[in-house]
């Protein structure tokens, strides 16, 4: 019984696999099975050949009948000169072999300062500043009392005049946001000879302009070294 059930089994499943195979050759399924499995070649793409470019030649390039009878402009690079106060050379300092005053000397300077200030007009604002290495080496920076600035000096950026004790006029850089001198102070510092421990009088004689007394650290009172 079992053998005869998978003989018909068999006959049966046969008989479907026919009918089936009829109706794909009459869709034609099988040519499109084909036709999806079978993979495609791609157009390769055409590259085109790089042409060297030519050098543009400028005697080809048409011209204005304003300038055609003018030589050709001339491109090349010119120098700019830099705004603001004029620059002057100066040696660079030897910051290695720099001399610190010591504490004793430094203090008689400041008290000769005094005594120069209270010699001046008490109407005429003043100042006394003691040198450091930072404003008369390296960085060349003078700062300046705040209070002084904020009661006496611009509230924006100008050129203030310091004038020597030979009346000589040096023109600095005045920062109002920073209460300093920036610009020109270096030039003042060296061709002064100032040092470590010397003791500036600023006197305001006009609203831009300093008088600067200087009280030398290595001088006595009698104005000996």
């Amino acid at each position: 019984m079992v053998v005869a059930k998978k003989v018909v089994y068999e006959e049966s499943r046969q008989k479907r696999l026919e009918e089936n195979k009829k109706r794909m050759e009459q869709l034609n399924l099988n040519k499109l099975a084909q036709a999806l499995h079978t993979p495609k070649s791609s157009p390769m793409k055409k590259v085109k050949p790089k042409v060297p470019k030519q050098p543009l030649d400028l005697s080809s390039v048409r011209r204005s009948s304003r300038v055609a009878d003018k030589p050709p402009p001339n491109y090349k690079e010119v120098g700019v000169e830099p705004l603001g106060l004029p620059r002057r050379s100066y040696q660079r300092r030897d910051l290695l072999n720099r001399v610190y005053a010591s504490d004793e000397h430094r203090q008689y300077a400041i008290e000769r300062a005094d005594q120069l200030q209270s010699s001046l007009d008490k109407d005429i604002p003043n100042f006394i500043k003691p040198m450091l290495q930072s404003h008369v080496t390296g960085g060349f920076w003078l700062g300046l009392p705040q209070r002084f600035c904020k009661t006496h000096l611009p509230s924006r950026d100008e050129t203030i005049i310091l004038v020597d004790e030979v009346g000589e006029e040096h023109p600095t850089k005045y920062l109002a946001q920073k209460s300093g001198l920036s610009g020109g102070w270096r030039g003042f510092a060296i061709d002064h000879e100032l040092v470590d421990g010397d003791a500036l009088v600023f006197q305001l004689v006009s609203p831009t302009t300093f008088k600067v007394y200087t009280i030398r650290v290595n001088e006595t009172g009698d104005g000996e070294s």
